[in-house]
């Protein structure tokens, strides 16, 4: 039957049937395409099968967490479907995570058992004193890392030698994952993402894009983001297309890769757009004319959705939307809406009511900015509230609205457009970064007295993040040495590109730092660009 007409009757779902559905229906059909490495629908629910059974093997039940630290690769997707299989909730953590960062989300979520990289798995075992759950660690590939106290084994060796189906024993209200958000006023908070909540954030893209199965969806976002999972595999896995994922993206190898895979579709964010566009011609950009019919990211302003037109033969460039993780997409650009004006997202979707507030929770009129508040239209399209924090859901979820902390307006025909953030949370290049923590991690440092953490204007369309730091009296330490004591202490993309020394930092009567002082300065000539002076930023 039509996966568009299935969906349109509103039903709910699982992840786990999904699976089911596609294993029958697309079996011997390519499904993950890692690089050239190919597994079918048939695969993949055989493997991920055997991985849950030794799961549940290992102990894990229906609602424990289990904790992934992988790269773009195939044991990602298996992890995901095993840990769902096995009816618990999977806990994919950011590979950049390290530290207090990682410590944090580990014990946050009280998973016992953590899947990771050969390198990220001496991560946790650098932290392992500090874990209050965690017991085991599965490691793929390597040798194993020497722990004292976790036990470490293989990856492999949980591999069960039955692929005998298990029973399903979700529900679309149950737990599929919880997602970290970037913590803004304290440590990052776990969004509990239902299975019909990411099923349904599938279910939007076929029918934005009018996914087909003879579609190929390229995407180097990494697996823990909703993006990739929910956007791209189970978006194809509801029509039975193809999935080609690709480890870290990279401007020289996208058209090599999109020309090898036969990809339709490309999934881009941010910088990676206009980089691309902006890139010298290639024989692989040139034989792969016209071979993309969509490119979905955001934002993906007019003029940059005409030259990937005009340049690389796109039918659709854009699919520019707004939503959160908290919500998804609760405003989708479709096809239908591609004469939208300029700057605009489109109109809002069926699945959610969205309004604009004031500050005392008032509707404001079009054309009027003010807090973007959402409500689902149909049950468990967006998240639970935050993994043990019942306070904090309350409170986003002021006046039975979820209160977005973001600030956008509507016209009078019904366009949406996203006016800025009302947090204090950055973003660059693909990823949200918590103000806060990175503040917490730099003032670990011994002649730092306090900080401030904050986003300045780029002109690549992008947040640049600077630190505008206080320091101790007597402390001799220069911008570079900061620098460098970061890069090997917080996650790569956390890294500040612009450090600035200052007496004191602008506050209000009660004390709290005006960071829109900041931002609003931007750069000033005392200002230290770790890119001017030559320093590079590893990305592990």
């Amino acid at each position: 039957m039509d996966e568009h007409k299935i969906w349109s009757r509103g039903r709910q779902d699982t992840v786990t049937a999904a699976i089911a559905r596609s294993a029958i229906q697309y079996r011997d059909r390519t499904f993950l395409d890692f690089s050239g490495e190919l597994y079918t629908y048939g695969e993949i629910d055989r493997a991920s099968t055997r991985l849950a059974h030794g799961l549940i093997a290992l102990g894990v039940k229906k609602g424990d967490t289990v904790v992934s630290i992988l790269d773009n690769n195939v044991e990602a997707v298996l992890s995901w479907f095993a840990i769902n299989k096995a009816g618990a909730i999977s806990v994919p953590v950011n590979t950049a995570y390290k530290g207090e960062f990682l410590r944090h989300q580990l014990n946050d979520c009280g998973a016992k058992i953590v899947i990771a990289e050969d390198d990220y798995a001496r991560r946790v075992v650098d932290i392992e004193d500090g874990l209050d759950h965690a017991t085991t660690l599965l490691q793929r590939r390597g040798s194993l890392a020497q722990a004292s106290r976790l036990q470490v084994a293989e990856l492999d060796s949980a591999f069960d030698e039955s692929s005998e189906p298990l029973p399903d024993v979700n529900a679309p209200a149950d737990l599929s994952m919880l997602i970290y958000t970037a913590g803004t006023t304290g440590p990052s908070k776990g969004c509990m993402i239902s299975h019909n909540y990411v099923c349904n954030l599938g279910r939007q893209v076929v029918q934005m894009e009018d996914r087909r199965s003879e579609d190929c969806n390229w995407t180097a976002l990494p697996l823990f983001h909703m993006n990739a999972t929910g956007g791209s595999i189970l978006s194809c896995m509801f029509v039975g297309a193809r999935v080609a994922i690709f480890p870290r993206f990279s401007v020289s190898r996208f058209w090599p890769d999109i020309q090898r895979s036969g990809a339709t579709v490309a999934s881009l964010l941010g910088s990676m757009i206009t980089f691309l566009a902006e890139a010298e011609d290639s024989e692989a950009s040139r034989a792969c004319f016209g071979q993309l019919h969509t490119v979905r990211g955001s934002p993906f302003p007019a003029q940059l959705q005409r030259k990937w037109k005009e340049r690389f033969g796109v039918k659709t460039a854009g699919s520019n939307s707004y939503g959160l993780t908290e919500a998804a997409r609760v405003v989708t650009g479709s096809q239908s809406d591609e004469a939208a004006p300029a700057g605009s997202s489109g109109r809002a979707n069926e699945d959610f009511d969205v309004r604009i507030f004031d500050e005392e929770d008032n509707e404001l009129p079009p054309n009027t900015p003010g807090e973007i508040v959402i409500r689902p239209r149909r049950p468990h399209i967006m998240f639970e509230g935050y993994w043990n924090r019942p306070a904090d859901t309350i409170r986003i979820m002021r006046n039975m609205w979820l209160h977005s902390g973001d600030v956008g307006k509507f016209d009078e025909n019904g366009y949406f457009y996203f006016v800025d953030r009302k947090k204090d949370y950055l973003r660059r290049r693909g990823e949200n970064i918590s103000s806060y923590e990175v503040e917490t991690g730099l003032r670990a440092h011994p002649d730092i007295a306090d900080v401030a953490v904050h986003a300045v204007f780029s002109e690549s369309g992008e947040d640049d993040v600077k630190a505008t730091i206080v320091l101790k009296d007597g402390a001799g330490v220069t911008e570079e040495e900061i620098c460098l004591w970061a890069i090997e202490r917080l996650p790569y993309f956390t890294i500040p590109r612009y450090f600035e020394f200052r007496p004191d930092l602008p506050r209000n009567p009660v004390g709290r730092v005006l960071k829109y002082e900041l931002r609003a300065e931007g750069c000033t000539h005392t200002t230290w660009d770790r890119e001017k002076n030559g320093m590079q930023v590893p990305k592990r």
